[in-house]
């Protein structure tokens, strides 16, 4: 059975600023079997590969990253906003389409023959998940594959990843 992910997606305009439409998935991560065909849709692309850590990023990237985690068999790694984690830190900086920032992963959460499938809500203007990269890089780990619920294809952020395995479940 195929899910209508697009009728469990509400478009809020001008959040988080003018001329930005937010894509709120709270319907969709609402509704048990959406969230659960949501999850074994990011995963799927995937399988088969000898995935170790699920990275995802802060925070909706949580949402669906520890679960496809689960579902992969594989651990969980957080990356979080600059200043959040508690232990020593590699840091990447980003550009937004609404501003700047900077991301951070624990030192210690890769190892360098871990197989990486790094996980977010959003793929916008590819920013954040460069900086993602960076970081699994820095660790001298190895991005096996990029897997995103949305991806939001006039902005143009999939050329910025390389040519890592890219999937997203829904485009607009």
């Amino acid at each position: 059975m195929t899910t209508d992910y697009r009728s469990l997606i509400r478009n809020i305009p001008d959040f988080p600023q003018p001329g930005i439409i937010f894509r709120d998935i709270t319907p969709l991560l609402a509704d048990a079997d959406a969230l659960r065909r949501a999850v074994g849709d990011l995963a799927a692309r995937f399988n088969g590969l000898e995935i170790d850590r699920v990275v995802a990023i802060e925070s909706r990237g949580f949402l669906l990253g520890a679960p496809v985690a689960l579902e992969m068999g594989a651990g969980f790694v957080p990356v979080r906003k600059a200043g959040k984690l508690p232990h020593r830190t590699y840091q990447a900086k980003y550009e937004l389409e609404y501003g700047s920032a900077a991301i951070e992963m624990h030192q210690d959460a890769l190892l360098e023959h871990h197989q990486v499938l790094l996980v977010d809500d959003v793929l916008a203007t590819g920013g954040t998940m460069v900086a993602a990269i960076d970081l699994v890089q820095q660790a001298g780990a190895q991005v096996a594959g990029v897997a995103v619920l949305i991806e939001l294809t006039a902005l143009n952020g999939r050329a910025r990843l390389g040519e890592f395995p890219f999937h997203s479940v829904i485009t607009y």
